[in-house]
């Protein structure tokens, strides 16, 4: 699993916007040309990559038969979806939605380092969600949603049995 939302732009090059907030919930906050590099050497080589990660491997044949053997890459964060080049060479896209209620709720229980200063969630937050979420929409039409107030559990099998799914029929 390759966590996308680690690859932020270092903090003295995140715009402030119209809104007086820091602009970290959009696209070039994020260093795009690290994360296509990074999916590309896995596209290139997944075993050699995730061993280079600390992945443990099991051992394959001498002669690994590319028709059968399946790897899998799993990337997670936001944004993912408004940006084409990901999108090209993604085979799966799962989107976890939730209601602006629920929405807010957990954002305000979660710990930052550096806590939300009063008005982020409802005049920066949300409203780049609604937007992001749009632009997705209108741009990528193979994203499969989920329900964001089931449980992971209940997530991780829908995705799972999807994939598993997936696989079996091109196989």
């Amino acid at each position: 699993m390759f966590y996308w939302s680690l690859l932020f732009q270092p903090p003295d090059q995140i715009e402030v916007g119209e809104d007086g907030f820091k602009q970290w919930d959009v696209i070039t906050s994020l260093d795009m040309e690290a994360m296509m590099n990074t999916v590309r050497a896995w596209m290139e080589n997944p075993v050699k990559f995730a061993r280079s990660h600390g992945v443990n491997v099991l051992p394959t044949a001498e002669e690994p038969d590319s028709e059968t053997e399946v790897h899998i890459l799993i990337v997670e964060g936001f944004l993912l979806y408004n940006y084409r080049p990901l999108l090209e060479v993604c085979d799966k896209c799962f989107y976890i939605s939730i209601p602006y209620e629920e929405c807010k709720m957990r954002r305000s229980t979660r710990q930052y380092t550096v806590p939300d200063p009063p008005g982020l969630f409802d005049g920066h937050v949300w409203p780049m969600y609604l937007k992001h979420r749009r632009e997705m929409e209108e741009n990528c039409m193979n994203v499969e949603y989920l329900d964001g107030l089931k449980s992971r559990e209940e997530i991780y099998n829908q995705v799972y049995e999807n994939i598993q799914n997936t696989l079996l029929n091109h196989l």
